[in-house]
Formats: C-alpha cells, structure tokens, sequence
C-alpha cells in the first residue's frame, strides 16, 4: 500500500528499467456497476505516460494470470488478453528456462490512438507468476491477503 492505494509494480529493476504502475482502482458509476477503472502509469529513463484503462471487473486478467501461474510447465503460443477498450494490452509467452515474457501495450485512447508504448517483462515461472495474480487479485477486488 502506497498511499492509501493498492500499487502493482510490474517489471525488473535493472540496468535501465521501465516500471508499469497501476494504481486506485475505482467504480466511475457507482459500487454496483461492472466498470472498473485504474490509472497506468509507465515511467522510465527514456519514457513517462499515463492512461486510464476501462474493465469490466477486470475482464478475467487475474484468472488469465492465475492460469499462467499454474500450468509453469508451459503452453503452446501466445495467451493474449486486453482490457475493454484496449488500452491495456497483454501477450505472454513461456520461454525455456523457465520463464514467461508478458509483453505489455498501453495505446492512446479512440479515437485518436495517436501513441503506443510497448514493454516487456519477464517472470519466472510458477511461484513467481503466482505471486503476480495474487497481487492483481487484490488490486482489482480491493482486498489484501
């Protein structure tokens, strides 16, 4: 918790590193309604933006992690999954040694879709895969185990 919000880091802190943040998450039309909205933000040496990005619930992105966390042997080609109005996009892919490359893309919104961003980050699989769908269950529900 960073103030008072649920933050999810999502990248590796090395020599030159891009961070996705994703924070306060929030009901725009009321606790009853689907919409789930979170600000993201992307920062490093060389990049520095932020959109908003539209769920419904979060459109099954913690059951896509959780699935990609527990088949850690691996699957064939690319699981792919993107936010209601794609503005938040994801591939991933399991690599040998034991890794999984989600490549992230964070487009501007229609009807403009003047800039894209892309990034990659890489995640062991298994134990380390579990503990990001951990962490984006509680981002999207608002809960802390």
């Amino acid at each position: 918790m960073i103030d008072g919000s649920l933050v999810v880091r999502v990248g590796d802190p090395g020599a030159r590193p891009v961070h996705l943040l994703l924070s306060k998450p929030t009901r725009p039309f009321g606790d009853d309604a689907p919409t789930l909205d979170f600000p993201v933000k992307t920062h490093g040496q060389w990049v520095n933006i932020e959109t908003l990005v539209r769920t419904w619930d979060g459109d099954g992105l913690h059951a896509l992690l959780s699935s990609l966390a527990e088949e850690f042997r691996g699957w064939d080609g690319a699981r792919t999954w993107r936010s209601l109005e794609r503005d938040l996009t994801f591939s991933a892919e399991r690599r040998p040694g034991g890794y999984v490359h989600l490549t992230w893309d964070i487009h501007d919104r229609p009807p403009t879709e003047e800039w894209r961003f892309e990034t990659t980050t890489v995640h062991a699989a298994g134990k380390d895969m579990r503990n990001l769908a951990t962490e984006f269950h509680a981002f999207l529900t608002g809960t802390v185990e």
